[in-house]
């Protein structure tokens, strides 16, 4: 997510690396230590979601960079000059607030059960299910981590890695090419600046022309969004056609050559990845069989696994921008 979020079915659970490590998280962890956790998760999000919809893609982001650097354990809400949040790759990332909201109500109803990992698992749950999308179960129980460094965060996804660079970023945190084309999806509720794709329409490979793999219409619209002697702050929906829907448009972008960033571009470059965009922008079932809301589910669960701390490990904080 800058962008990435940067953002396919999973193999069998018990097959990849990660899944040792769902095996201390369970659906409705709080049920007894804290009842209302998830509904007071949820209430927050409905309330910051009405104000500005936006927000949905945003916390989205956050709990995948959170997950993508030192595992789901809320390490991205840490504050402090060398924290993983100043990290070059995380510019831009917001709906803190949100998190903090939630956090404090949670602190008064049970103090010291909710995670900050666990609210973020489900405030980004709740963001997809807000803007149209599906639902699921997220499994819970993750505890805090101690560790939150900007140099650790290199692992991050970028709008710049090739569709291989990409596929090794996702090997290393047992997710597949399905979950790495199915995650990307999560740009169908998303914004980029135009400082992180407008080489593409000025200047691509240093060249003084545009991407040829742009399509005509798509460089027209995105110069006119993104002037080329602007400071590139300017937002520009990553699904140009239903920004505040979360839908299957962001891979009919992709097929139609519309799409914003490169790294999302090029998974219609790549034969792998290409047949599995090409079936979820199909208007039905394409010949893998895939439906987008149903893998997407399968993805963040997956996604929200890595390399979470359980048990004894790490902390329940009191306030998530700060370690107890």
């Amino acid at each position: 997510m800058a962008i990435n979020l940067l953002i396919i079915i999973s193999l069998s659970l018990t097959l990849i690396p990660v899944a040792k490590s769902q095996a201390g998280l369970k659906s409705g962890f709080y049920s007894s230590t804290c009842p209302k956790a998830e509904a007071t998760v949820r209430s927050i999000v409905e309330t910051h979601f009405k104000d500005d919809p936006t927000v949905a893609a945003a916390l989205l982001r956050l709990h995948f960079h959170d997950c993508f650097v030192e595992g789901c354990d809320g390490s991205i809400l840490i504050k402090g000059k060398s924290a993983e949040i100043n990290a070059l790759a995380n510019l831009g990332l917001r709906g803190f607030e949100v998190i903090d909201d939630a956090k404090t109500q949670l602190e008064t109803l049970c103090p010291g059960v909710v995670s900050c990992a666990d609210i973020l698992a489900l405030a980004a749950r709740d963001s997809v299910d807000l803007s149209d999308g599906p639902n699921w179960a997220v499994p819970t129980g993750r505890r805090d981590g101690r560790v939150s460094l900007a140099s650790k965060a290199s692992n991050l996804p970028s709008p710049l890695d090739s569709v291989d660079t990409q596929r090794k970023k996702f090997a290393d945190k047992g997710l597949d090419d399905r979950d790495l084309v199915t995650l990307a999806g999560a740009h169908t509720i998303g914004q980029t600046d135009c400082r992180f794709f407008r080489y593409r329409l000025y200047n691509f490979t240093t060249t003084g022309n545009s991407d040829p793999s742009l399509s005509q219409s798509a460089l027209t619209q995105f110069q006119a969004q993104c002037p080329k002697n602007s400071d590139g702050t300017e937002r520009v929906a990553l699904d140009k056609d239903s920004q505040m829907k979360f839908d299957v448009n962001y891979f009919k972008n992709v097929r139609d050559g519309n799409g914003v960033l490169e790294s999302d571009q090029r998974l219609w470059g790549d034969p792998t990845t290409h047949d599995i965009v090409k079936n979820y922008a199909g208007t039905i079932r394409g010949l893998l069989g895939l439906r987008f809301d149903f893998e997407f589910k399968k993805s963040m669960v997956k996604m929200s696994s890595i390399e979470v701390k359980t048990g004894d490990q790490g902390e329940i904080r009191k306030i998530c921008s700060k370690f107890n």
